[in-house]
């Protein structure tokens, strides 16, 4: 059974930080590019992040420079490190790990970011 668990949301200050964590298993988590999207309020799953199995990333324009994707295949985790956090950053973050038309997500987690 293939199972996706993010950790790591809660409420944070415009400015502040917040890492999440996802563990995966199930899979063998080095053959799946791992993903992080995301959804507010109201509105669909956005793109953030990918890291493909040979490390490359990719990141939307929207939090390029501000966020950061990792990989650990020996741990069976992508985190997401979040830095700057706006308020329009307030979503539901959710990971994936895909491998060609196969995709798996986990239930996400809630970042808050308010004063």
């Amino acid at each position: 059974q293939v199972q996706l668990v993010e950790s790591g949301g809660g409420l944070v200050q415009p400015g502040g930080s917040l890492r999440l964590s996802c563990a995966v298993s199930g899979i063998s988590v080095s053959r799946y590019q791992l993903n992080w999207y995301r959804q507010a309020p109201g509105k669909p799953r956005e793109f953030i992040s990918f890291v493909s199995t040979s490390d490359l990333t990719n990141y939307a324009d929207s939090v390029k420079g501000r966020f950061t994707i990792f990989r650990d295949n020996a741990k069976s985790t992508t985190d997401l490190q979040m830095n700057y956090l706006k308020l329009e950053d307030t979503a539901v973050y959710f990971c994936s790990a895909q491998y060609g038309a196969e995709v798996h997500w986990g239930q996400g987690t809630q970042v808050t970011v308010s004063s």
